[in-house]
């Protein structure tokens, strides 16, 4: 790749991250903000943390992630990336903007409740950018790396934990309604998030006994499109041989998939893994 086609590729992938963080500072300021909920992410904390300090949202954001970055550099070393740097620092910078725009900026909707879902589904848009990009937002990203490695807990599980802590931290300023909606609201900003981003890359991997077996190998390679592998296997009662075919299949392709071998051998014996990674190999 030449040196044109490397720096509009760069400023092609900045375009995009500046789009989401975009997106992710305007469900913060529109959505997240006048509802006084404090949903898993450091612009909730910022939001709590704003009727203690005499700052913007913005400037407190801002502080937050440069510490964040400088602690988790110390001590998880450069893993973070330039993605996570450029993002941490244009979301307090986007919310300056929003801040100057649109001063004393009230609710678009007059209700708590529906600004917290609308925060929700509008964030998710642009967090399912920055995934897409092998990117995120910092913040509690940051965080949950840190857990992971000291404490050695799982990193979604770390997420959770110290959104959870985010959303409790409510109750320093609020009443006990605004507390149950950030809790509430952070359970559901991450089932929106499991279901909607990061299960959109879940593939099914199905292995098949059947007596149609050369029918199916050539639906999968040639309807499907699709790779598939054979092995040997024998039953342990019978001790009979038979050939397997496993293949991955998206969605999509899965319902074909089934609906095809229901038509042509029903009493197939098939078994169904979820596969959330694969690395491509060849097809055999």
């Amino acid at each position: 790749m030449n040196k044109k086609n490397q720096y509009t590729d760069a400023v092609k992938e900045t375009l995009i991250l500046t789009l989401a963080v975009a997106i992710i500072a305007a469900a913060v300021y529109f959505f997240l903000v006048p509802s006084h909920a404090s949903v898993s992410s450091i612009s909730g904390l910022g939001i709590i943390l704003s009727n203690f300090v005499p700052l913007p949202l913005s400037a407190i954001t801002m502080i937050l992630n440069v510490v964040l970055l400088i602690i988790g550099f110390f001590t998880c070393g450069r893993e973070f990336g330039a993605k996570t740097v450029y993002t941490s620092i244009m979301l307090p910078l986007f919310l300056g903007l929003f801040e100057k725009i649109f001063p004393d900026f009230y609710s678009m909707t007059d209700s708590q409740e529906l600004d917290v879902l609308c925060y929700i589904l509008v964030v998710s848009v642009g967090l399912a950018i920055l995934f897409n990009r092998n990117a995120s937002s910092g913040g509690l990203d940051i965080v949950a790396k840190i857990m992971n490695k000291y404490l050695h807990m799982d990193l979604g599980k770390a997420m959770s934990l110290s959104g959870m802590c985010v959303a409790l931290s409510a109750a320093l300023v609020y009443d006990k309604k605004t507390v149950v909606l950030s809790v509430l609201g952070t359970y559901f900003n991450g089932i929106v998030l499991d279901h909607f981003i990061f299960n959109q890359d879940m593939k099914r991997r199905v292995c098949i006994i059947t007596q149609k077996e050369e029918e199916l190998r050539h639906f999968i390679l040639y309807e499907l499109h699709s790779g598939a592998t054979i092995y040997e296997s024998i039953g342990a009662y019978t001790m009979e041989k038979h050939n397997e075919i496993i293949t991955i299949v998206d969605k999509t392709e899965y319902q074909k998939l089934m609906k095809y071998i229901n038509q042509v051998d029903p009493k197939a014996f098939i078994t169904i893994y979820n596969v959330s990674n694969m690395r491509y190999q060849p097809k055999i």
